[in-house]
């Protein structure tokens, strides 16, 4: 197991290898295996970019942020510019079904509402609004339809994990109550958590995901 200086070392690395990342502008300390990240960072998608690369480092058990979006002059926009941007996006994006999504925008920030069929319509939407100029941050409040049973969602989740997951996927429950999954046990790396969670949300119907799961090294 990484001692939180040896993980802190390889988290600040980690964002030093990311070309999306500015690792000048972000802290990062670590304890107990809990990363935090800290400091300004130009964009939206810079954040969200740096987020992401540190759960790629072995050995982080949790991340909190405490980052904040400091926009520079040039990419400053209207909210009303902002909006219309993101609806273009939505409109030309093949993941989102046209007018199932709803935009509101304030002071940069995006809150995406409406119903979509699918996680992947919802996860398409929100990408589409990350990395638009302007943008400093995105609240995804988009629902899924449920249309399945409770029983052949749990034995959805079930045979993906199999098939995907490998020897992980025997240490893995899955509980589904009404279109709610909960997922419980261990695994070995932030990927094979990942792979699950999107093994659930890729099920039809699921409306919430929540990720008990623990990474054990």
């Amino acid at each position: 197991m990484k001692t939180d200086s040896q993980l802190q070392a390889d988290v600040s690395e980690e964002l030093k290898w990311d070309p999306s990342v500015n690792a000048s502008q972000i802290g990062v300390e670590v304890k107990d295996g809990v990363v935090t990240l800290a400091g300004h960072v130009a964009s939206y998608a810079e954040k969200w970019n740096a987020e992401v690369a540190a759960q790629r480092v072995a050995g982080v058990r949790a991340l909190a942020v405490e980052m904040d979006v400091a926009l520079p002059g040039p990419s400053q926009r209207t909210d009303a510019d902002i909006a219309r941007s993101v609806e273009n996006m939505l409109e030309w994006s093949s993941y989102v079904p046209r007018g199932s999504v709803k935009v509101v925008v304030e002071r940069g920030w995006v809150t995406l509402s409406g119903q979509v069929r699918w996680e992947f319509e919802r996860r398409g939407a929100a990408a589409a609004a990350r990395y638009l100029m302007g943008v400093t941050g995105v609240s995804d409040q988009i629902t899924i339809k449920q249309n399945v049973s409770p029983g052949v969602i749990k034995a959805d989740i079930e045979a993906a994990l199999k098939r995907r997951a490998h020897n992980d996927a025997e240490m893995i429950s899955v509980d589904v109550k009404g279109a709610e999954v909960t997922l419980t046990g261990t695994v070995h790396t932030w990927a094979e958590r990942d792979l699950a969670g999107h093994a659930a949300w890729s099920a039809p119907g699921v409306l919430n995901v929540i990720d008990k799961i623990t990474v054990t090294y």
